[in-house]
């Protein structure tokens, strides 16, 4: 569109001089000359001011096609609609319609002007006209005005206009999810995304991520919980439905529920428990070692003769060593029997690289529960000198070692082993692994320069455990080290830590002691009594425990540790005393007082099983 050139007097255009003279050629007009002037973006400029008159005058004298131009037409009508002249802007638009019936907007801005001058009536049955005169090419453009004009309600009924027009009801489902989220109507979101996902499954991805940015409260959980579970029951063979059940479950952490998914995806999907086995890792990893150990269990029942019955045996021993590890105080009995299962089933499977796993967990067991050094030391050389044993695990294997090393109090033999596996694996999980243990291993030796030099590149490390180890480490050192620069308390709290490593429990808390009476105030404390508080539950102490993390809990400084001193205090008034009145209560201190803790998930969960919520 070519637009005219406006002839002005130059008084007026020295109204527009301080916007307009440095783009007129040649510079300002001189007093009594004619000049030259782009009329529609000198009119806009003067609309945007807020100069309506001035702005109305230079619009009306646009020629008529410029004049209802979809560069021009905005400011044009919000001008006549600032100064009230409604019937001239009527007019306008009208005008609008007829010379550009391409333009589906306008017929919405129509709508908007009557709605503007207080006739309501007039508006809807103006929107009601451009949804029934929707043709397919202009139902996107028309829903994206009624969108941008905050009129939610007429760009859903355009966009399902289109649908009908399309003779597809799926159509604009992403559109419309989208609307649904922006205006929290989750009924409505709820139905479009399981509507979409019935009828096309490669939908699921998309799914999941809208309904993760759009349900936030409790209850928008439990009402798509109670929908998917009617609808599994109702239509069984609907795998979509099954399928969405069970990433909702995991995202609440009802790992109990979702394996009641996953074993019968895994058997539709011909899977041979390589699915309950993934759920398996992912039960454990969150502490929920029954559903771990019951997921194992069924794989080992179910597939006796399938390639991951070797895998769930393996798996199910770990799961039973981490329950047995985090059950305090540990039980030896427990530890002598699972280290029993290990040499059982070490024997089943022979001393062949297969084994080469189970070989390296049973030594941890001998060197970690049973201090057992030695033997656990003869199990991991010879996963080391297996010649055909997986290079990583024997990488393993070989910081398993250096753990060994660090216990007997040989530092160098431990580094030497550790900076072999990171030369070996310089940008994966185990040289990252092995770097924190190097990195470890300069915190313990009181060589704060050297840890935190490994930290900063750890602390970039794709594997987000790593990070978040390397993260709290750094932070430890930085915060301990800001006023005591020397970090003699520090060192105090290293050489506290690694008595923990080397499983020396009453040395251990002896340390702490004297650290607390030693540097009274100092940035360490809330670290220490949390790891005292540890120690105690670790050894039996509960009621000990519980009031050390009370001293967190009540004193406002200890502000970074709040939040996970009160989630222990509440685990171990839940696990430990039985108290289950208490833990509830706990449980939702967390939630109401620390929304954003990374242990609002479980103790949600935790929360809801306590108050006595059906389990599904």
């Amino acid at each position: 569109m070519r637009y005219s050139l406006l002839l002005l007097p130059a008084g007026w255009l020295a109204l527009a001089a301080p916007l307009h003279a440095q783009n007129l050629p040649g510079g300002p007009p001189r007093p009594g000359t004619w000049a030259p002037i782009d009329a529609p973006t000198l009119a806009r400029d003067y609309a945007h001011r807020g100069e309506y008159e001035k702005a109305a005058f230079l619009f009306e004298k646009l020629k008529s096609d410029e004049q209802t131009s979809p560069a021009v037409l905005p400011d044009y009508l919000a001008t006549l609609q600032a100064l009230k002249r409604y019937k001239d802007a009527e007019k306008l638009v009208k005008k609008a319609i007829k010379q550009h019936p391409e333009e589906g907007s306008y017929g919405v801005a129509l709508g908007a002007l009557y709605a503007a001058a207080g006739d309501p009536a007039a508006a809807d049955k103006q929107y009601q006209r451009v949804v029934s005169q929707l043709t397919p090419a202009l139902v996107q453009p028309v829903a994206a005005e009624f969108s941008k004009r905050e009129l939610p309600v007429w760009a859903e009924r355009a966009y399902l206009r289109g649908r009908e027009l399309a003779k597809n009801n799926t159509g604009y489902a992403p559109q419309l999810i989208q609307l649904y989220t922006q205006s929290q109507e989750q009924e409505k979101l709820l139905s479009e995304t399981l509507h979409l996902v019935e009828r096309d499954e490669q939908q699921l991805p998309f799914v999941r991520n809208m309904l993760q940015n759009a349900l936030h409260e409790e209850k928008d959980f439990d009402t798509l919980e109670k929908i998917l579970l009617t609808k599994v029951q109702a239509q069984p063979d609907q795998q979509a439905y099954s399928e969405l059940l069970l990433w909702l479950q995991v995202q609440r952490h009802d790992f109990a529920g979702a394996l009641v998914q996953v074993r019968a995806l895994d058997r539709r999907t011909g899977a041979q428990g390589a699915r309950v086995l993934n759920l398996a890792g992912i039960a454990q990893r969150n502490r929920d070692y029954a559903t771990a150990i019951a997921a194992c269990e069924y794989v080992v029942r179910e597939y006796r003769t399938g390639p991951n019955y070797g895998l769930a045996r393996q798996l199910l021993l770990q799961a039973r060593e981490a329950q047995v590890r985090d059950t305090y105080p540990v039980d030896p009995a427990q530890v002598q029997a699972l280290a029993a299962d290990y040499e059982k089933l070490l024997t089943e499977l022979g001393r062949t690289p297969d084994a080469a796993p189970v070989m390296r967990q049973l030594a941890n067991l001998y060197a970690f529960q049973l201090d057992n050094k030695p033997k656990a030391m003869a199990l991991l050389q010879e996963v080391i000198a297996m010649p055909r044993a997986s290079a990583d695990v024997v990488d393993e294997a070989k910081t398993t070692l250096g753990d060994l090393y660090l216990l007997k109090g040989e530092p160098w033999e431990a580094t030497l082993l550790y900076s072999q596996v990171e030369k070996a694996h310089p940008e994966a999980p185990l040289g990252y692994e092995a770097k924190l243990r190097n990195a470890r291993l300069s915190y313990f030796a009181g060589d704060f320069k050297l840890a935190q030099s490994h930290l900063d590149i750890l602390k970039e490390a794709t594997t987000r455990e790593i990070a978040n180890d390397a993260m709290q480490l750094s932070l430890l050192i930085q915060e301990s080290t800001a006023e005591d620069t020397l970090g003699l308390a520090l060192k105090d709290y290293a050489a506290v830590e690694e008595l923990v490593f080397q499983n020396k429990i009453p040395q251990a808390e002896t340390g702490l002691d004297a650290l607390l009476r030693k540097y009274p105030g100092h940035a360490l404390q809330d670290d220490a009594l949390f790891l005292k508080a540890k120690l105690q539950r670790r050894t039996g102490d509960y009621a000990a425990a519980v009031s050390t993390l009370a001293q967190i809990t009540g004193n406002p400084k200890y502000d970074v540790l709040s939040d996970d001193a009160l989630f222990l205090m509440a685990e171990i008034q839940d696990e430990n005393l039985k108290d289950k009145a208490k833990a509830q209560e706990l449980y939702q201190q967390v939630l109401t007082k620390y929304p954003g803790s990374i242990y609002v998930a479980e103790a949600r969960k935790r929360f809801r099983r306590l108050r006595g919520d059906a389990v599904q």
